[in-house]
């Protein structure tokens, strides 16, 4: 299995390329091809959420936990313009991620379990896409091919150092296999992994505008007009 070192540095220099490709390659902004080389870079440590303890564990839900309460601030500034009311809502967020999020982790998760599979890495792709405010959705596109390169990255590189070279003798060490994967040996984490992939592919695509969103049942959309006709 790969160290955290190794990690890092494939996804860095993934994440420069990434960075450089789209500025010069695809016509984005400088910003905006920095943020998704940031992006790459750490998404190249993803699934090492599941891991019980060490530097990755803790930097990771550090990082995560400052861009889920930024993201909150900044969607309830937007939406209701309160700062004051947006600021604790980000402080909560941060405190949550960053412990309560680290704590069911460790209690639910287990190591090269499902987290380290095909469906974890088009969760993560997708939530980026989904909530990342860019100002098109081939911003936001960008956002997520980054993340999807960067735990693609991950993977591949623990099923490379799964194999074992002894001159022209190749061996499979024991965690052959439990990167790159679509299913682990456990039924409860496939379903809940693939539960979870259904319904953000299903908002994806209406984000994209290839599945109609589903229309209100004709008695609730009399209430809700009612009550602001009333109002």
């Amino acid at each position: 299995m790969a160290g955290y070192r190794e990690h890092i540095s494939v996804s860095g220099l993934l994440g420069v390329t990434v960075g450089v490709g789209a500025t010069y390659g695809f016509g984005f902004t400088p910003i905006q091809g920095a943020i998704a080389g940031c992006l790459t870079g750490v998404a190249g440590m993803l699934p090492d959420l599941d891991s019980a303890s060490g530097r990755p564990v803790r930097e990771l839900f550090g990082l995560c936990a400052v861009v889920a309460s930024l993201i909150v601030m900044q969607n309830l500034v937007e939406t209701r313009g309160d700062l004051e009311e947006a600021m604790f809502y980000s402080v909560f967020t941060y405190a949550a991620v960053r412990f309560g999020g680290k704590y069911l982790f460790s209690k639910l998760s287990v190591h090269r379990g499902m987290f380290h599979s095909i469906p974890a890495l088009l969760i993560s792709a997708q939530i980026t896409f989904l909530f990342y405010h860019g100002d098109t959705l081939r911003v936001n596109l960008l956002m997520a091919v980054g993340v999807a390169v960067g735990f693609m990255s991950h993977l591949i590189l623990d099923e490379l150092y799964s194999v074992h070279w002894s001159g022209v003798t190749v061996k499979l060490k024991s965690s052959a296999g439990s990167a790159v994967k679509f299913f682990s040996s456990s039924l409860f984490p496939n379903f809940i992994a693939y539960s979870l992939l259904c319904a953000i592919t299903y908002a994806t695509l209406m984000q994209l505008g290839l599945v109609e969103k589903p229309q209100q049942p004709a008695f609730l959309q009399q209430a809700i007009s009612q009550d602001v006709l009333h109002r």
